[in-house]
């Protein structure tokens, strides 16, 4: 049994590249299986593909300028061709066929009402915040840990509520300034690299 899987690499990971292949385990790392993947609205690219249910598959992406990246999902470390490379790896569930229910034995049919639909419970995907001018992986890793985890929210974050998460991280964070953040995370989070490149320029000084 199959299972469609759609995969997304954010826009900030394609800088540089008109376009993206999908390879990995399930086309035999063959470029010429290779999934090209197709740009959306936001900048970020996007595929589907069938996989076979409860199988793991490692893959990257191979943009058009020959870089290799990843996407923000879950990595595991490999080894390919004698040295050790981060890939990403895709976990497909197990889909479970639902028991038929037995026949109904009363001579009198029952009224059921509906239950309301659950809401779905709204998921976040984890942005890549080092793209952010004075973030690195510590930081990112702190602004995760008090659920900071997208663009968008960083965005909405106010300097001293930043100040607070730095000092709750100790001194060699605290040191720090997050003034620039949120201004930075609303360029990402509207796609608008160009403009972000400019104002990093303008914060390190540059022309």
């Amino acid at each position: 049994m199959t299972t469609k899987i759609t995969f997304t690499l954010p826009a900030a990971n394609i800088i540089g590249a008109a376009e993206c292949v999908l390879l990995g385990e399930f086309n035999d790392w063959n470029l010429d299986k290779g999934v090209y993947l197709t740009k959306q609205a936001d900048g970020s690219m996007t595929a589907e593909v069938e996989l076979t249910a409860g199988k793991d598959y490692q893959y990257r992406y191979l943009l058009s300028n020959g870089r290799w990246v990843n996407d923000n999902g879950e990595k595991i470390t490999s080894e390919m061709h004698g040295y050790p490379v981060v890939n990403c790896i895709v976990r497909v569930p197990v889909i479970t066929e639902t028991e038929k229910p037995a026949e109904a034995k009363a001579a009198k049919p029952k009224t059921v009402k509906a239950k309301p639909a659950a809401k779905a419970t709204p998921v976040i995907t984890k942005d890549d915040l080092t793209k952010v001018e004075g973030i690195g992986k510590k930081i990112e890793a702190l602004l995760y840990k008090n659920n900071i985890q997208s663009y968008k929210q960083l965005s909405k974050a106010t300097s001293t509520g930043l100040k607070a998460i730095l000092e709750s991280g100790g001194n060699k964070f605290s040191m720090h300034n997050p003034g620039s953040w949120p201004r930075q995370a609303k360029l990402a989070a509207e796609a608008k690299w160009e403009d972000l490149e400019l104002l990093q320029k303008q914060l390190k000084g540059g022309k």
